[in-house]
């Protein structure tokens, strides 16, 4: 016989499953994403959700438990627990608490060029060498000797000589220590984050999203090129940057198709950030952003997995251009978007999640945001195919009183049998 956790487990993974494939669940499914608004409601400030896994785990498991929430968040704890791996390589693509903000600010990312135009050559050729000897040096201070890794595929044979003895290099040998000491503090985070991940399961919470996986485009523009040089690049270099993005596609698919699968649904969380209205046209989202997305995501659900994109932004324009999806194997998760025109194209075909705005739930009132879900539960919940979550997330500043607005929202609106 079951024992109730199990059947906890079962009912909630059954009841997002239902949302997914557009049936009605027993009631709309609520697993919101959460950052630093965990830290808050726990009373610990974000520095310490970042640097005290310990306190980080109770935090989140108070969160889960207090908001009857369906997934254990264990997307939450992986999220806020590197920066102890990060620390000692010098990051520069970051700035967290207690690395250059103050305890309770939020991370800022700190976009740059990492990756040179007249460099995307060397990308096609050979893509690791040129992270090693470039995009390393440039993103972590520890690792600037990498400038001087020796080559990989031209270390073969006797020549593994030449490339072994390049590392008695006294930089070289520093910047090795660095990566190991941010080793050690990585399977440590590891470890912690498996063992809570099963401590959720073995209390009935199934896991929110199996794995993180980015556009190709935004994986150029965010961590290689920046937002004003892969713009840039679309006019000055297409036909580099289309096969870039080709290649791109080949590597995050492979390594996302590799990722182990749980029982029930294997949804992998895609934010997207540069293919929306106001950054490129309606055609060069057809021509940039959209082919390798599609690709990705029917890549991922051939092999059993479910394709969740956070559509971070205004993608109106594009509703007719996504509906391209097979039936019942997507979420489409939207901050700005017209959720409501989004369920007349997109709501027979795709799961929807969201929009709560952050406005509300940061400033509103409880009453305010209870309305708000009811609307979204009776006009894009109806028949199914919605599951209940802030536009992009529940906001780091959001009061506990509008979240639980949001549960109790479900509780007398959202049940559906």
């Amino acid at each position: 016989m079951e024992n109730k956790a199990e059947k906890q487990y079962q009912i909630r993974n059954r009841r997002i499953q239902d949302a997914v494939e557009l049936r009605e669940p027993d009631r709309v499914p609520f697993a919101p994403l959460v950052h630093y608004f965990v830290a808050k409601y726990a009373g610990i400030t974000f520095q310490e959700a970042m640097h005290d896994l310990d306190k980080l785990g109770a935090a989140v498991e108070k969160l889960v438990q207090d908001m009857r929430l369906d997934s254990g968040l264990e997307t939450t704890f992986r999220l806020l627990s590197w920066a102890p791996a990060l620390k000692p390589l010098d990051i520069r693509q970051v700035l967290y608490p207690g690395y250059g903000l103050g305890p309770d600010r939020p991370l800022q990312f700190v976009e740059n060029e990492y990756m040179k135009a007249e460099e995307y050559d060397d990308f096609l050729l050979d893509p690791t060498g040129l992270i090693l000897n470039k995009v390393f040096p440039r993103t972590y201070g520890a690792l600037e000797p990498f400038k001087n890794f020796p080559s990989v595929p031209l270390s073969y044979y006797s020549r593994m000589t030449p490339f072994a003895a390049a590392f008695t290099n006294p930089e070289m040998i520093g910047a090795m220590g660095a990566l190991f000491k941010s080793a050690s503090a990585s399977l440590k985070i590891l470890q912690k984050g498996g063992a809570f991940a099963k401590k959720m399961a073995d209390q009935g919470y199934p896991p929110q999203f199996t794995s993180v996986v980015y556009a190709p485009f935004d994986y150029i523009g965010d961590f290689f090129r920046g937002t004003r040089g892969i713009m840039l690049d679309m006019y000055r270099c297409p036909e580099k940057l289309l096969a870039t993005l080709e290649r791109v596609y080949e590597l995050l698919a492979r390594a996302a198709l590799q990722v182990p699968k749980v029982p029930g649904v294997n949804m992998v969380f895609m934010p997207l950030h540069k293919g929306l209205d106001g950054f490129m046209s309606l055609d060069q989202f057809k021509t940039f952003f959209w082919p390798t997305l599609k690709r990705m995501m029917l890549s991922l659900i051939d092999a059993g997995f479910t394709p969740c994109p956070l559509w971070e932004g205004n993608c109106n324009s594009r509703l007719e251009t996504i509906a391209d999806m097979p039936e019942g194997k997507a979420v489409y998760w939207f901050e700005q978007t017209d959720i409501f025109k989004a369920k007349e194209i997109l709501g027979n075909r795709i799961c929807l999640r969201g929009n709560v705005p952050a406005t509300l739930l940061t400033v509103g009132k409880p009453q305010q945001v209870k309305d708000y879900c009811q609307k979204l539960i009776e006009i894009v919940g109806k028949g199914g195919g919605l599951i209940l979550d802030g536009g992009i997330g529940i906001p780091d500043e959001a009061l506990p009183e509008n979240v639980m607005a949001m549960v109790e929202a479900i509780d007398e609106y959202g049940v559906y049998r």
